[in-house]
């Protein structure tokens, strides 16, 4: 009996197998460095893709990390789209000239304070910052007036916060934008001294619930989440909402840009454009996530605070600097 060629026998084994994993590449796709969760982009680009034809792989990550990696990679960077949880990364990525601008419609979706002036990036969601706290321990009349307070002596061991995520991050951000660089140290400083830190917001939430703490500092949507869910690391506190456009009101926007070196831009751009838009925004809405839509045909459902009763701070989305941040939250020991 003759034998197949060596070579040809092999090539007719591994045919079939190159098919079954080039399948997600027939068609088109485009890739997606996501550092927003990933569980809200599972819900959300299945319904771009089904109605485009447009496979989104995600490649999640943490803000900082993907910033910095899109950097390192520059041109050669196989992303398409960055999304991140908080501007401050986007302005790193900008800084370094690798957006593409955001097509005029798009931004036209949504009020231009969420965008930067350049154009080069598109705010799609947004997060308030909050103090959560433990209503055994503090009544109404107790609460501060601002986040600024927390750095006097009456509130010494009674807050806790998560320095080393990106969320805390962006709120000192906003502290350096409305009160300067002096200012925003002093207070850094005193929370470093007189604060409780621990591993994330989730962990905030449950020590100020369990009367570990009387507050913490965390965004919204950890703490209705958890009242949808169960209440189980809730029900025995509150939210207080800063007010009067003070940095503790500061809405903390969750970005999106198209990388100019990809050789996708107008699907990418496409993606944004479904993200802005009132069907990616209304999905967004009715997502796990209880982020803030920002396009203003869509809003979340109560018991959320009404987007519109919000009062957070006028603040330039581009000055939001996570170099600086990082840089004073080393000199104070918090990283």
């Amino acid at each position: 009996m003759r034998r197949a060629p060596v070579a040809l026998t092999a090539a007719l084994l591994i045919a079939p197998l190159l098919a079954a994993c080039g399948g997600d590449d027939d068609g088109p796709f485009i890739t997606v460095y996501n550092a927003q969760h990933e569980e809200l982009l599972e819900e959300v680009a299945p319904i771009f893709e089904e109605e485009t034809g447009i496979e989104v792989k995600l490649r999640s990550g943490k803000d900082l990390e993907l910033a910095n990696q899109l950097v390192q990679e520059g041109d050669a960077s196989p992303a398409d789209v960055f999304l991140t949880e908080n501007s401050p990364a986007m302005t790193l990525v900008d800084n370094a000239g690798l957006f593409e601008p955001i097509d005029d419609e798009t931004l036209a979706l949504v009020p231009p304070q969420f965008s930067p002036s350049d154009k080069s990036w598109l705010g799609f969601i947004a997060r308030s910052t909050v103090m959560v706290y433990n209503t055994d321990a503090l009544s109404e009349d107790e609460l501060p007036t601002s986040l600024m307070d927390l750095a006097q002596p009456e509130w010494a061991s009674r807050v806790a916060f998560s320095p080393t995520g990106a969320d805390f991050q962006a709120i000192v951000s906003a502290v350096v934008a409305t009160q300067g660089e002096e200012a925003a140290r002093s207070w850094i400083q005193s929370l470093a001294d007189n604060g409780t830190v621990l591993e994330n917001n989730l962990v905030v939430m449950k020590a100020v619930n369990d009367g570990e703490v009387d507050a913490g500092i965390i965004y919204h949507y950890y703490w209705y989440r958890d009242q949808k869910e169960s209440g189980e690391n809730s029900d025995s506190s509150q939210l207080h909402f800063f007010g009067d456009q003070d940095p503790g009101a500061f809405l903390s926007v969750s970005g999106a840009g198209v990388l100019a070196a990809s050789d996708k831009r107008e699907d990418a751009q496409a993606f944004v454009e479904f993200l802005a838009g009132e069907e990616g925004q209304q999905a967004i809405a009715d997502s796990y996530a209880l982020e803030y839509p920002l396009n203003p045909a869509v809003s979340l459902e109560p018991p959320v605070k009404p987007f519109s009763e919000l009062e957070p701070p006028a603040i330039d989305v581009s000055t939001l600097n996570s170099e600086v941040v990082v840089q004073m939250m080393q000199d104070v020991g918090l990283l």
